[in-house]
This record gives C-alpha cells, sequence and structure tokens, in this order.
C-alpha cells in the first residue's frame, strides 16, 4: 500500500463492524460510523424531547437541509450554497432533470446510456410522459454517448460510475462536449461521492444528484442530494412546488414564489433523524483527505484484482482494468453468481449481486485494509473450490440481492 498521511488504521476504528466480518458492501450502504447512534439519540432525547417544536429554532432544525448540504459540496467540489440535502436520489433525478428539460425547450431528447441505473432512467420515462410535448429518452452504450451528443439532446444523464461494472465516466471532457452542441449535464453522484473527489464546478457541471447512504456512510434510506450550478440559479425553475421551497414558508401564501437559489428545490418537511445520522457521518470527512482515500481505494481495488484472477481463473473481470477508468468497486462475472456470494455471506465476507451475473465488491478505505482484500479472495477461492455455493439454501433469492 502505498503511503498517505491519513491513519486508515484509525479510521476504521470510528465505525462498528461485527466481528471479524469483511465487509465489502460500502458501495451499496456504508458502514455505521459510532458516532452516529449517540447524535440521533441525543437529538430525539435532548432536542425533540426537551424542545418539542421548538426544536426547528432553537437546533437549527430549519437550516439542516442547507447546511449539511454545503458539507456535502465540500465532497463533491460545489461552492456553498449550490447543494442541498433531502429526499432522495429518485425524487431529486426528476426535480433536477425537469428543471433542466424546461430549461431547453426547443429540444426534446434526454440522452442515457444502458448502464445507468434504472431509477434514473424510469424518472426520465415518467417526466417525459408526463409532459406529453414529444420528450424521448435515448440509450446509447456508454461507449457511445460522446458520438451521440448533437444539437438535438436537451439533457445528458449519466451515473458516472456504473453500478453494476464501477466503470467511471469522464466527467470533464463530456460536460464539455455537451455544452459544445448547447445540452446540460445532470450527474448522477451515488457511486463517486465519498468515493474519490469529484469536482463539479471545475468540471462545469449544470446539474447532479447522489445519495448518502453508500460512501457517505448515512445509513438506510440517508437522506440524498441535489446540485444546481450557481449560474442556473436566476433561471431555473423546480416543477416540484413544495411549500418548503416557498421564498417565505411560513407566511402561508396561496400562490407559490420559489425560494431563491438551490433552496427552490425543497419540497416538503426535512427528516431531522435521518439528517442527524447524516450530519454525524460527516464528520468523519473532517479528519481524512479524499486524495487518500483514493490513493488508497486503486491500492485495494489492484490487490484484489490480482489476488482473485490468481485464485479464481474461472471468474471474469467485468470492471475496467485501468484504475483511471473505475470508481471504488470491483466486479466480476460468474455464472452461479447470486450462489457463490451467498455462500461468501455465509463464510463472513460481505459483497453483493447485480443481475444477471455480476458479484461485485465495494473498497470503502476508510475501513477496508489490504488484510481484508487478501481475506476475501481466500474466501472466494475456498468457496469455488470445494463449490460450497452449490447448495439450494443459496439458490433461493431473497427481495434485496
Amino acid at each position: 500500500m502505498r503511503k498517505t498521511h491519513t491513519d486508515f488504521e484509525a479510521t476504521k476504528r470510528l465505525f462498528t463492524l461485527p466481528g471479524s466480518l469483511i465487509y465489502l458492501d460500502g458501495n451499496s450502504l456504508g458502514a455505521m460510523p459510532k458516532n452516529v447512534s449517540e447524535r440521533v439519540q441525543k437529538t430525539v432525547d435532548e432536542q425533540w424531547g426537551v424542545s418539542l417544536i421548538r426544536g426547528w429554532n432553537d437546533h437549527g432544525w430549519v437550516h439542516k437541509p442547507s447546511s449539511i448540504g454545503d458539507r456535502i459540496g465540500k465532497l463533491i467540489g460545489a461552492e456553498n450554497g449550490t447543494v442541498l440535502c433531502g429526499d432522495n436520489t429518485s425524487i431529486n433525478v426528476f426535480k433536477a432533470l425537469a428543471t433542466a428539460v424546461k430549461m431547453r425547450p426547443d429540444r426534446h431528447i434526454i440522452l442515457s446510456d444502458t448502464g445507468n441505473f434504472p431509477t434514473d432512467l424510469y424518472m426520465a420515462q415518467g417526466l417525459s410522459s408526463l409532459l406529453e410535448q414529444g420528450h424521448e429518452l435515448r440509450l446509447v452504450e456508454p461507449e457511445g454517448v460522446e458520438a451521440a451528443l448533437d444539437e438535438t439532446i436537451a439533457v445528458m444523464m449519466l451515473t458516472e460510475v456504473d453500478y453494476r461494472t464501477g466503470r467511471r465516466h469522464n466527467m470533464k471532457s463530456l460536460t464539455a462536449k455537451a455544452h459544445e452542441v448547447g445540452a446540460l449535464t445532470l450527474w448522477d453522484l451515488a457511486h463517486s461521492a465519498g468515493a474519490f473527489p469529484v469536482h463539479l464546478d471545475a468540471c462545469e457541471a449544470d446539474f447532479a444528484v447522489g445519495c448518502g447512504y453508500k460512501y457517505l456512510n448515512g445509513g438506510p434510506g440517508a437522506p440524498a442530494f441535489v446540485y444546481a450550478a450557481k449560474r442556473h440559479h436566476e433561471a431555473m425553475t423546480t416543477p416540484l412546488a413544495g411549500w418548503w421551497g416557498h421564498e417565505t414558508p411560513f407566511s402561508f401564501d396561496l400562490d407559490y414564489r420559489p425560494a431563491s437559489g438551490i433552496n427552490q428545490m425543497r419540497v416538503g418537511t426535512p427528516s431531522v433523524l435521518a439528517m442527524a445520522a447524516m450530519e454525524a457521518a460527516l464528520d468523519l470527512w473532517d479528519l481524512v483527505s479524499l486524495d487518500d482515500v483514493r490513493i488508497r481505494s486503486v491500492d485495494l481495488c489492484e490487490l484484489f484484482i490480482a489476488e482473485v484472477e490468481r485464485r479464481c481463473p474461472e471468474l471474469t473481470l467485468a470492471s475496467p482494468r485501468s484504475a483511471e477508468d473505475r470508481g471504488s468497486q470491483v466486479s466480476f462475472h460468474a455464472e452461479e453468481g447470486y450462489a457463490i456470494m451467498q455462500a461468501l455471506i455465509a463464510d463472513g465476507v460481505i459483497g453483493d449481486f447485480r443481475a444477471p451475473d455480476i458479484i461485485r465488491f465495494g473498497f470503502t478505505p476508510l475501513y477496508i485494509g489490504p488484510e481484508d482484500v487478501v481475506g476475501a479472495a481466500e474466501a472466494l477461492e475456498r468457496i469455488l473450490k470445494e463449490r460450497r455455493w452449490d447448495r439450494p439454501e443459496f439458490k433461493v433469492k431473497a427481495a434485496v440481492t
């Protein structure tokens, strides 16, 4: 492992990790930071329990979407006042996409790729149907995005890191190409934020969304986030005119007037307890360098690829071999992938499965080290050599894979 300024042995001690378990699924749900339970309990007992309704003012609950949004913004290269924390990724995709489409009224094509996460595509399909103005979602292979950009495109909507393979788009070059043809961009950072440095402002991205429960470790169903570049704040109008996005919500006007800037992206009442967990999880990022996280992530992924290919030649690498083209996960094709993953989980190594044949492993340097990587490869080798996966109980698919 290359030397970094961040002490990853120290950061690992800040997480709750059961026993000898090797957790390689932080790209699906991050592990729990130890300070989260105390922070949530304090919010329940000392804020809600004592202040009741006064907590909105006394404890700044009303401002949490903005203050937490600014903290997330520091991790994704966004200036203060451009990121809002709240809702979930799907809702934020709808808000950002509808806002962007409205800014290009003479165009009707939403361009995305076949590697995009399905919820983003569903939202685009639903929005197109709702508008009934001839909008169309156009899908191309990931490698064909740049060539598909032309003057008919209203919005290029991409997930930066493919959820199945970890393949990574070049945000800067694709955004520049989209702008050359007059299109706006919407980036999904679900597998980017907290995994490596993101530079939304420097790349001149227009809009972005992301979730808080993967590499940001905000907990199951943690609030998501939405970004809008400051240059668009005066021109944009969000389609979901909720009362928290009103200019003066507590004037209770019967007519909607949008708040200024990113605050118009607010919709309903923020989830204060979930925000408390999210805020506590973000405290860890005050202790680490994202550049160090990326260096360590690449080293861990490279080690895992080498170990698995040496031990398990029957598996085929599904992720890009070049680290520059990969996020912080490694995936392999496996014919009996679901059963293999269930056997691996039963052996104390948690990854996950994505249809049709992907076994997927996420690398979160804050709590994963080289010893975990080697241990996981050894377990995978053992399961394949001894065919431990070939049991009926490992082939019955659960609701969540």
